[in-house]
């Protein structure tokens, strides 16, 4: 009978890229067949996505001699004095010791599930099917945070490739070519649109990008941001997850994107955006005890958000080992999703409690991708809504950057 339970698991994963434990608010995701539900021509190169993966690289004997010299190594430098923690790092590390039971257990479970951590190892070999071409890797990656900042930013187009039978809608905002089905859209500040049930591939500056099925996106600097706000509030957002650039001294010494200090965020039309029935706002946080106090005592309350739950986010490699030590200070291997309920112009205190609740401390394990891109996290929100479905079809991801190797079908 368990077996047969774990064979449904194991089945679901595979088509769905969620493994839900037993008895449990843990589940595992593959981003990588997450995202392959949106595109139906396309599919998401595994090889480029979990681009870091975190692959053991020797061998448990390997292993143990490692840990021999580096100990070694380690006598012969000066033992470090205990560190006394200031207050806001007692602050932090009581929620860590909170959530450290929690995390552990979820552990614990990816560990039991030997049949599920047998598929994980070869997560980043699954291979192209014969009748798949994948993509070429750009030979010059551009950096559209830094395009959106010169002076030529409004003259940049992007061009979208439809199917000549294609019908576009009147609002679609852009000119087209009646012979090759082609739409230019100005590629910032600027909502580009694929409102058909079909992947669209689309060319920016010599290079190909692909956009999903039914999906937009919009491109700006932050003070831009209030061109999205819906004519009409029941055209706004159920679910918004929002991915800001914290300051972060990580990223900052990587050059990997611009950060902005806090009191930036606190301007971001989150009100306005929201469905006139309300909306689910996650956000995604650092440790920092800091960043923790602004959200709770500044940011929520500015954006007028209820709070309603943490997830955690586990980083794991790929044999089911965590990618750091769990108690490491400034290295923790999670993150944290605060979730929120705001209410819309047709909603009341009344209204929003009919909403079913979100899980509290919901685990979601993963191996990381590239640095900062965070788990598609959209279908565990499901069904939160009391009206419909409209959480996960209405839904609005603010991010720092997204970008994803493909091949075609």
């Amino acid at each position: 009978m368990e077996d047969s339970k774990t064979r449904d698991r194991l089945s679901v994963f595979l088509d769905s890229g969620i493994y839900r434990f037993e008895c449990s608010n843990v589940v595992f995701i593959d981003p990588v067949r997450v995202l392959n539900l949106s595109y139906t021509r396309f599919r998401v190169s595994p090889s480029a996505y979990y681009s870091r993966f975190f692959d053991p690289k020797c061998s448990g004997e390997d292993r143990h001699e490692t840990k021999l010299s580096s100990s070694s190594k380690k006598r012969k430098r000066r033992e470090k004095k205990p560190h006394s923690l200031n207050e806001r790092e007692r602050a932090a590390d009581q929620r860590h010791q909170q959530a450290r039971p929690m995390l552990l257990k979820a552990l614990e479970c990816l560990v039991a599930a030997t049949d599920l951590l047998a598929i994980m190892r070869n997560l980043r070999s699954v291979f192209c099917p014969l009748q798949c071409r994948e993509l070429p890797t750009p030979l010059n990656e551009h950096s559209f945070t830094e395009l959106c900042r010169v002076w030529q930013a409004p003259f940049y187009e992007i061009t979208l490739n439809f199917p000549q039978h294609h019908e576009p809608s009147r609002d679609a905002g852009s000119l087209i070519d009646p012979c090759t089905g082609q739409r230019i859209f100005p590629v910032f500040n600027n909502l580009v649109v694929n409102e058909t049930g079909s992947d669209v591939d689309a060319a920016f500056l010599n290079e190909k990008y692909i956009l999903p099925k039914e999906s937009c996106f919009y491109m700006s600097e932050l003070e831009q941001i209030h061109n999205l706000i819906p004519a009409e509030a029941d055209c706004g957002f159920n679910l918004i997850v929002v991915d800001p650039p914290w300051e972060n001294a990580s990223a900052s010494q990587k050059l990997l994107y611009p950060t902005l200090p806090n009191r930036y965020f606190l301007s971001l039309p989150i009100k306005q955006l929201t469905h006139t029935d309300g909306a689910l706002v996650a956000l995604w946080v650092t440790n920092r005890e800091k960043l923790r106090n602004f959200v709770e005592k500044e940011l929520f309350p500015s954006w007028g958000i209820r709070y309603a739950a943490s997830f955690y986010w586990l980083k794991v490699k790929a044999d089911g080992s965590l990618i750091s030590d769990l108690d490491l200070f400034h290295h923790r291997p999670y993150e944290c999703l605060l979730l929120g309920y705001l209410h819309g112009e047709g909603t009341n205190s009344e209204q929003m409690s009919s909403w079913r609740a979100v899980e509290h401390d919901k685990i979601i394990i993963s191996i990381p991708g590239d640095y900062s891109r965070k788990p598609p996290v959209g279908g565990q929100f499901r069904g939160v809504s009391n009206k419909t479905n409209r959480l996960v079809d209405n839904q609005l991801t603010m991010a720092k950057s997204l970008r994803l190797w493909m091949w075609e079908l």
